[in-house]
């Protein structure tokens, strides 16, 4: 018999992925595509799902041909996306979400925080459904966004036939059946998944049961890596693939890197839960996202969840996230005019801005004696883009303290490091109220673009106290999603089985006791900051 594989897609906000694995987890050959992004208006962000779909056949073609395997040996594929809201007609053809009117914009992206007043009004009715999302909804869920789109642009309202999240898009795409996904519809739609239906209520009091009314947002709801069907003719030629090929039911990307990392703690024995209720998956990138699974609900104020069989199937999973994490470093390091010298820097030292910054940052800890005189006096709130978790409030703002005229390199390394502190602070902040209401974590297991910095590693395990496990293989979002497919195509009976034969741990980050003090001090600050900027707040607005 040939060799089998699988391929996991991955749709970030930035680029579309494909990776190919055979189904002991080895990778053969992985793709990136850039995919494109409008920013019509402050704080809204678009993108188009033929612009997305186009990206995704490319790295899929490519992975095949750089790979070498035979499209008749591919058995089965899976994606993972964004929890990006797409709109489409009756015959399957984008429908504008956007004020510009541009049919091809028709995804409001996860990060869009057009809907803040919609927000506002579905939690201040405070339904039920809301006590299975941290106590109240976000703007980057789908209910405020569908509630924007029907007060903003009645006209694409009326004509879209389906609103899908990116990821149930794609299976769409590639199967021609309307299946959703548990993990989407539970995570960012308010579906009831251990009660298994709608709550129609919901809908009724937000002025929304039309999508119920007309299947809208689907009725077909299954778990993760369940078998949908096989890629149509039109998909298969699009995908380079073979019409044998099986697809299986997506997954949030953030989520299949919490798969592709939840197990790397104890060989190829499938984990008891309540070993798996020790570790947190924290996956890094644009923002971060705090994965943990527990056999019971812990209802946890401020972090999304409990939501039943959103990630592992049977258990619940609690999701802490910061809304920005990289980008925010990224922010940090370009605001600056020194950054075009800066940026040279490194090309000239064939190194990333990170790696040269991070050299920087070597050699003045190096100087000083110890990290504590580097940034002792620089402290960042790092709600830029407000907060996710466990605060729960997108309205919130960064602050900064401890800046000076300093324009050197030097000084921008300082800032750097500062915010990746601050950004393990939120971390910390995130797992102390998972502590304090159930969970035990210990361990973090790491995944995604920022694994990739050692300082941003060895930070979070100083500030959090826990033992980080990196995968040994480095792209565990797209094995996450490989996990998915080789159980759509039969080859593990369970999510939880292949994990444990297609997972392996890597390199380990272990906390510097030495520098508890110092952060134990500079976590309060953190603490202070909040404070202070609410207090700021109501100074300025004493009428609310």
């Amino acid at each position: 018999m040939s060799k089998q594989f699988v391929i996991g897609v991955d749709v970030g906000t930035l680029s579309a992925r494909a990776g190919i694995f055979d189904i002991t987890g080895k990778m053969y050959a992985n793709e990136k595509k850039n995919i494109q992004l409008w920013y019509p208006a402050t704080d809204y962000v678009e993108q188009s799902s033929e612009n997305i779909w186009s990206a995704v056949c490319y790295c899929v073609k490519q992975c095949i041909k750089t790979s070498g395997v035979n499209p008749e040996n591919v058995t089965g594929i899976s994606f993972d996306a964004t929890c990006s809201l797409v709109a489409l007609d009756n015959a399957n053809r984008p429908v504008t979400v956007s004020p510009s009117g541009k049919a091809e914009q028709n995804i409001i992206v996860w990060m869009d925080h057009r809907a803040m007043g919609q927000t506002a009004k579905i939690n201040a009715k405070h339904h039920r459904v809301l006590r299975y999302v941290g106590g109240k909804l976000s703007p980057e869920q789908q209910p405020p966004k569908l509630m924007w789109i029907k007060d903003n642009l009645p006209k694409s309202w009326n004509r879209t036939a389906k609103f899908l999240d990116l990821p149930d898009f794609l299976t769409y795409r590639a199967t021609g059946k309307d299946v959703r996904s548990l993990c989407t519809t539970v995570c960012k739609w308010t579906y009831l998944g251990h009660e298994g239906r709608w709550d129609s209520s919901f809908f009724k009091q937000v002025g929304l049961y039309d999508l119920l009314k007309h299947n809208k947002i689907g009725m077909d709801i299954r778990p993760m890596g369940e078998f949908i069907g096989n890629l149509t003719l039109m998909s298969a030629k699009e995908l380079g693939l073979m019409t044998t090929t099986k697809v299986a039911v997506g997954i949030i990307d953030a989520h299949a890197g919490g798969v592709g990392t939840i197990w790397l703690n104890g060989g190829t024995k499938v984990p008891s839960p309540q070993k798996l209720s020790s570790i947190l998956a924290l996956i890094g990138g644009t923002s971060s996202c705090h994965m943990a699974v527990s056999q019971k609900p812990y209802f946890i104020p401020g972090i999304w969840g409990p939501y039943y069989s959103a990630m592992i199937p049977g258990m619940w999973l609690t999701e802490g996230g910061q809304s920005a994490t990289g980008s925010l470093l990224d922010h940090i390091i370009r605001d600056n005019y020194r950054y075009p010298e800066l940026a040279n820097l490194a090309k000239n030292h064939g190194v990333t801005v990170y790696q040269y910054l991070n050299s920087v940052i070597t050699k003045l800890v190096k100087n000083a004696g110890s990290t504590a005189e580097i940034t002792k006096d620089y402290h960042i709130l790092p709600y830029f883009h407000g907060n996710r978790s466990p605060r729960a409030d997108a309205t919130l703002r960064g602050m900064v303290s401890g800046f000076s005229l300093d324009d050197t390199i030097e000084s921008i390394a300082k800032k750097y490091y500062a915010t990746i502190q601050s950004i393990a602070y939120g971390t910390k902040h995130i797992i102390d109220e998972m502590n304090s209401r159930g969970f035990n974590i210990r361990t973090i297991n790491a995944c995604g673009g920022g694994t990739k910095n050692p300082v941003w590693l060895q930070e979070h395990a100083d500030i959090t106290g826990c033992e980080i496990v990196l995968t040994k293989e480095p792209e565990a979002v797209l094995l996450g999603t490989a996990i998915l497919a080789a159980v759509g195509a039969g080859k593990y009976r369970s999510i939880l089985s292949a994990a444990t034969k297609m997972c392996k741990p890597g390199k380990k980050y272990l906390p510097n006791v030495k520098t508890r003090k110092f952060h134990a001090n500079k976590y309060e600050v953190f603490q202070k900051m909040y404070i202070d900027f609410i207090g700021s707040r109501r100074i300025m607005n004493p009428e609310k």
